[in-house]
């Protein structure tokens, strides 16, 4: 039998059972649409992520409080629930004779209630010099940053974050120029922030409060350290030297010897984004794995059905051998019934999840502030019509065996 006729076979045994294939293919739509949807939404994520990480300046670099571990980036001092204080205001003086860095922005942080009349929020606040605005790409939506002299003279002025505002002054009042309590201390506002989202260490940038770090420092912590300091490299400088260069100012600061006594990290832009990117990868492929889980569920309904249609068929396939049908001819015609269920049906879950994930979309684009975008990536289309086609003959092999080794008279003979 040619393969065109045992493609018009399987198309009409299908045909006949409309309701069963369209049950057996249900597995691997479910199967297919899952791997799509969380492949997308997991790009989607990860370019997400990886554009607010790109958003805060290419060449910006981190000092961090503390050695590294083994080389590898670890999470800041503070989230660890251990203080240390050795990034102090002769750092950050060294760093701004250095040539090859064009400005340097110490922080400090700390959490408090924002008050304003009857309203309040538990928010994050940092205290940072004039600096801070344009080395970090911070706009200003509304009212004005506060500057070198703000810092100088320990002015009570703070930059807010605009879901900040909104919650203490509501939509209608303008707040700049309004004074709010943020740890007993009076300070009033310059500037609004536009929405920003999550920021870099898991801040909402939209609840923040910047005021000037000596204020925050003298008045609100009680401290002399600092929790970071960011550089910006100067463009005429490659990233690499001038990190190995902020290296060598700080250690020479501190009477430091040898690089595995820092008591400090240095990241670049470049080392968090890549990662990012591989923290994202990796669960982006144990989700899709995870979700795959469904597409062997799928198979194994696949091969019990078509092993329920070789016990109906029986007759079918005694007779096809009486008149000449091979072995060959009957693996053939059932392993193509397998092949194209599993092949619509990876094709149904393509759409299935495309559609899912548009409209994933369409409600994460109105709901994250920073912009989401769509992918939908051709890797997992393809991954997904490999699979359902190898699932087909995978889980199709065994009940087209078991057709084609009946014997044909025992099949005629069967009730």
């Amino acid at each position: 039998m040619r393969v065109k006729d045992s493609f018009h076979s399987a198309v009409d045994s299908l045909q006949h059972g409309k309701m069963r294939s369209a049950l057996t293919m249900l597995g691997i739509v479910i199967g297919i649409a899952s791997v799509i949807i969380l492949m997308s939404i997991g790009q989607s994520a990860q370019d997400y992520i990886l554009g607010q990480v790109q958003g805060i300046g290419s060449n910006l670099i981190f000092i961090i409080p503390g050695g590294t571990n083994n080389g590898r980036f670890q999470s800041p001092a503070a989230s660890q629930g251990i203080i240390i204080t050795s990034l102090v205001q002769n750092d950050v003086d060294a760093l701004s004779r250095e040539p090859s860095i064009d400005a340097v922005v110490p922080l400090v942080s700390g959490q408090a209630d924002a008050v304003y009349g009857d309203n309040d929020l538990t928010v994050t606040y940092q205290g940072t010099t004039a600096n801070f605005f344009p080395v970090r790409n911070f706009t200003i939506a509304n009212g004005y940053p506060f500057t070198a002299a703000d810092v100088t003279a320990f002015n009570h002025v703070a930059v807010i974050g605009s879901d900040l505002a909104t919650t203490l002054f509501g939509k209608n009042m303008d707040p700049v120029g309004k004074d709010i309590r943020l740890k007993n201390t009076s300070f009033r506002v310059v500037g609004v922030l536009p929405a920003k989202g999550t920021g870099v260490g898991g801040v909402n940038q939209d609840d923040l409060v910047i005021v000037p770090i000596t204020v925050a420092q003298s008045q609100m912590l009680g401290i002399t350290y600092f929790n970071y300091v960011f550089a910006s490299a100067n463009s005429s400088y490659d990233i690499s030297f001038v990190k190995s260069r902020i290296e060598s100012v700080l250690e020479h600061d501190h009477g430091i010897t040898t690089s595995s006594k820092d008591d400090f990290t240095i990241e670049t832009q470049q080392d968090i984004l890549s990662l990012l990117g591989s923290i994202t990868s990796v669960l982006t492929l144990f989700l899709a794995a995870i979700a795959s889980i469904s597409l062997v569920v799928g198979g194994i309904g696949i091969m019990n059905i078509m092993l329920v249609s070789v016990v109906e068929r029986t007759r079918e396939i005694g007779l096809r051998k009486a008149v000449g049908a091979t072995d060959r001819d009957i693996l053939q015609q059932f392993l193509i019934e397998s092949v194209m269920l599993t092949f619509l049906g990876g094709i149904i879950g393509i759409a299935v999840g495309a559609a899912v994930t548009a409209l994933a979309w369409l409600v994460l684009s109105h709901v994250v502030a920073g912009g989401w975008t769509f992918e939908f990536p051709l890797s997992a289309v393809l991954i997904a019509v490999l699979v359902s086609t190898a699932c087909g003959v995978a889980f199709g092999l065994y009940p087209a065996r078991q057709a084609a080794k009946k014997s044909p008279i025992e099949a005629l003979r069967y009730e």
